[in-house]
């Protein structure tokens, strides 16, 4: 069986690393709020070209801090609408309805699956406080004419950076767009930590003051609580092996390129509709998924799952369809509805033999 991802094996590059560093954070006697946390958030800030880079316990998290904070600030009050993409996973959602603020969905472009930025603006209104751009699957979604909307509007532009560490636009790095980011680290992820964890970036230096007390227990000063604040703290552990791990992240992304690029190339069956990169330059992607579509991807999934080739679903059921959200389930939000019953994510990583990318596609391009 060709492995959809195979954790054991990325991991197993770095393990010796892994097990030193590991082996240093225990003798330290020191587990949360320490060394490593800073030292890693200095390495990620000056990576993705923030000046600030808060750590927290995982993605959604990262999300959630953010609107909390733009709350307690007073930038956005409850019942605010954030515009989101319809196409997305539903932590995305989450992080917004978690605040009592609105989400408003919109259509992705059905091209590329991001967010369409063209019709963004029927979607304003006067509760509009921001904009959440999601890098789906590991393409940056922006452009000239986001920015421009947000200054017209003067909204916040807030990205769910938790696939795309390492995607450039015009010079810039996902997680460096907008005006805040949120990363996760889950273990899957192209840069991935062996448990949960997550981070905020940001250039505005209030902002990541005031997530950084949110995240522990709303203060600053230890029993002292200036917000009703949450338990997000990565520990020092998980920013040890991620700071091993952030050293590869550029040469592992550049190895996802070269797979999705013969992906790309040789996929030649006329049931299988392939991704497509929005900009011309392959730096918007680092592939964390590459995902096809197919009408018939049920029955793709099981003959691929037969010939030995594992693949995911990301993702089957839409946020607006979901139980959790059954006061958007009467929304119709048709090409959204139509990607989450065609994609299917075939296997890449940073570990995939030759061979097995070869056979992949000699296998789809069999399928009748």
């Amino acid at each position: 069986m060709i492995k959809f991802l195979d954790l054991q094996k990325i991991n197993q590059q770095y393990a010796n690393e892994l097990k030193q560093i590991a082996a240093d954070v225990i003798d330290s006697g020191w587990y949360l709020l320490g060394n490593r946390v800073q030292s890693f958030e200095t390495e990620l800030a000056q990576y993705i070209g923030a000046k600030h880079a808060v750590a927290c316990a995982n993605g959604l998290d990262a999300l959630r801090l953010i609107f909390k904070a733009y709350i307690e600030l007073g930038i956005m009050n409850e019942g605010d609408e954030i515009i989101v993409p319809a196409n997305t996973y539903i932590a995305s959602i989450l992080a917004i309805s978690d605040n009592r603020l609105t989400p408003v969905f919109v259509e992705p472009d059905f091209s590329n699956f991001n967010l369409d930025i063209n019709i963004i603006e029927a979607a304003i209104t006067p509760k509009t406080k921001a904009i959440l751009v999601v890098h789906l699957y590991g393409q940056i979604c922006w452009s000239e004419q986001l920015e421009t909307l947000a200054k017209k509007y003067n909204l916040k532009i807030v990205e769910d950076n938790a696939q795309a560490i390492g995607a450039v636009f015009k010079n810039e790095k996902a997680g460096n767009l907008g005006d805040a980011a949120g990363f996760s680290f889950y273990p899957g992820k192209n840069l991935g930590s062996l448990g949960d964890s997550g981070a905020v970036t940001t250039n505005d230096g209030n902002l990541a003051k005031t997530i950084r007390a949110l995240a522990n227990y709303g203060s600053t000063q230890k029993y002292v609580n200036e917000y009703q604040g949450l338990n997000s703290r990565m520990d020092e552990i998980q920013a040890a092996f991620l700071s091993v791990k952030l050293k590869y992240l550029d040469s592992e992304n550049t190895i996802r390129r070269q797979i999705a690029s013969y992906y790309s190339s040789n996929i030649k069956n006329i049931k299988i509709t392939l991704p497509k990169i929005a900009a011309r330059n392959d730096e918007t992607h680092v592939w964390h998924l590459f995902v096809i579509r197919c009408k018939e991807r049920d029955n793709l999934q099981k003959y691929l799952t037969e010939n030995g080739v594992q693949t995911l679903i990301h993702y089957p059921i839409p946020p607006h369809k979901q139980n959790a959200y059954r006061n958007y389930n009467n929304l119709s939000f048709p090409l959204t509805e139509q990607i989450h019953s065609e994609v299917l994510s075939l296997p890449i990583s940073p570990v995939m033999a030759q061979e097995e990318i070869k056979k992949v596609v000699e296998i789809i391009n069999k399928y009748e």
